[in-house]
């Protein structure tokens, strides 16, 4: 007589099956991930020609980055908050749409301006598919693979940096600027399709609540005025009137952000979760390394065109070397860190970062490019090694319906980190370089470079501190 089936038994295929859907869900977050990072690193290298083809100045079409930056950051708690209500699949497939219907936009744009808002629509989409894409993944998998996972999606997002910029020099030099866009198309509805057939619908915890407008106002206002701020200082002069008065602004806005979120019942940003020393840390050690990764990000095309006369594609060779390392550390350090915690790969990936920015502090005019190359893998190894340990413990800190508006912190804190290190390796070198010439230096370009990247080994020792004091991991 034929026994029945185990419990065991009959509940292995189903566990089986949700395992295999739970990749898929990773695959279609991996591929926006990839999608929205190609984006970011390939319209810098058609700026030239988008100038050209529109005759327009550096200072308009700069606008172009500038104002996918500026939207993208101030919307990452918004939407991330928006995710936690009304569920993350709604938002985060919302934002395929709306950012495949803006890449479209983006080619047929017929001047600069038409460019600019569609542009901004573009970076519409990305900040919701940014501030929910961690969350899905935390949602989805288990505490004891949220590491792995992170990892993976950290590494499709560096293959897009490693790709972009190659990619859209071919792109621009067989087809057009306007390719550059036109490939979201096919990339962004393969996203999109596998969003809408993989990953479950998640109805959102918190749906009697408000979402807090006032907040979110207040809050994109203040942030909108500091990153533009500090994107422009250099630009404008840290000391005129239009950059102290953006500054000031942001202040007094953000405190008001933060008395209105103190007084609402559904505040958009829940600040009792920087409580928890281990969420403050890891929010603080982010944005720590992402200003030590766009400092050397920013000095380094100045030390490999401006004083050693590299061509832009002789210079964005050696650049790879960084993000390759980089998509190769992020998986295995976010799998490590499932075993062993996020504190010490964390304080080791800052302590390696510092090691290789001040390794590129020592460049001189006849450093080897190939030590040039080693010290931006020493760079990349250390951030490989950081970022997914780092974004497990943040998320792992944030109760399960706070894990979007965690994700969009953990989003702002990369972008401030992005403006802070451009703007700070900015104002160093200039003013460095600047005295340097004036006291008739030869080397006025390398003094620059060294002081910058200096200060930037600086911001990584307080890395290594915050990273150092957090608390242990939290698997929720």
């Amino acid at each position: 007589m034929t026994q029945p089936p185990s419990v065991t038994q009959e509940t292995r295929p189903v566990e089986t099956a949700r395992l295999e859907a739970r990749w898929w869900i990773l695959l279609a977050v991996g591929v926006g991930s990839f999608m929205t990072a190609l984006d970011g690193s390939v319209v810098n290298i058609i700026l030239p020609v988008v100038s050209r083809t529109f005759n327009s100045d550096v200072a308009s079409v700069e606008w172009v980055v500038t104002v996918s930056l500026l939207v993208v950051s101030s919307l990452l708690l918004s939407f991330g908050r928006l995710g936690d209500m009304r569920g993350h699949k709604l938002v985060y497939v919302s934002g395929f749409l709306v950012f495949v219907v803006s890449s479209a936009l983006c080619g047929l744009a017929s001047s600069i301006g038409f460019l600019i808002i569609a542009r901004a629509l573009q970076a519409l989409g990305g900040a919701m598919l940014l501030a929910n894409s961690p969350a899905i993944l935390t949602k989805n998998f288990p505490p004891q693979q949220r590491g792995q996972v992170l990892g993976l999606q950290a590494t499709m997002t560096y293959l897009g940096l490693t790709v972009g910029p190659s990619l859209g020099g071919w792109l621009t030099s067989e087809y057009g600027w306007r390719a550059v866009f036109y490939i979201n198309l096919p990339v962004g509805l393969l996203a999109l399709l596998l969003s809408l057939y993989f990953i479950p619908l998640d109805p959102g915890a918190e749906r009697a609540e408000r979402f807090d407008l006032a907040g979110a106002i207040t809050f994109m206002a203040g942030l909108v005025a500091l990153l533009l701020g500090l994107n422009q200082g250099h630009a404008w002069g840290w000391s005129s009137p239009a950059i102290l008065g953006l500054l000031a602004a942001a202040v007094v806005l953000l405190v008001v952000f933060v008395l209105i979120e103190q007084r609402v019942s559904s505040p958009m940003l829940d600040l009792t979760l920087f409580r928890v020393p281990l969420f403050s840390a890891s929010t603080a050690s982010a944005v720590f390394n992402y200003i030590c990764l766009f400092t050397g990000l920013f000095l380094l095309p100045f030390y490999l065109i401006q004083a050693r006369g590299l061509s832009p594609a002789q210079a964005g060779l050696i650049l790879t070397a960084q993000p390759v390392i980089m998509a190769i550390m992020a998986p295995l350090s976010g799998t490590l860190s499932d075993r062993m915690g996020a504190r010490l790969l964390s304080t080791l990936g800052m302590g390696v970062m510092a090691l290789g920015l001040f390794l590129l502090a020592q460049v001189e005019a006849g450093s080897p490019l190939s030590y040039v190359a080693l010290s931006l893998a020493t760079v990349g190894f250390g951030t490989g090694v950081f970022i997914s340990p780092n974004t497990s413990a943040l998320l792992g800190a944030a109760p399960l319906h706070r894990r979007g508006i965690a994700s969009g912190i953990m989003a702002t804190a990369r972008n401030m980190g992005m403006v802070l290190g451009v703007g700070l390796a900015g104002a160093v070198f200039t003013t460095v370089q600047a005295q340097a010439q004036a006291a008739g230096s030869a080397t006025a370009t390398y003094e620059g470079i060294r002081a910058g990247f200096l200060v930037a080994v600086g911001v990584a020792l307080v890395g290594v501190l915050t990273s150092a004091i957090r608390g242990p991991n939290i698997n929720a």
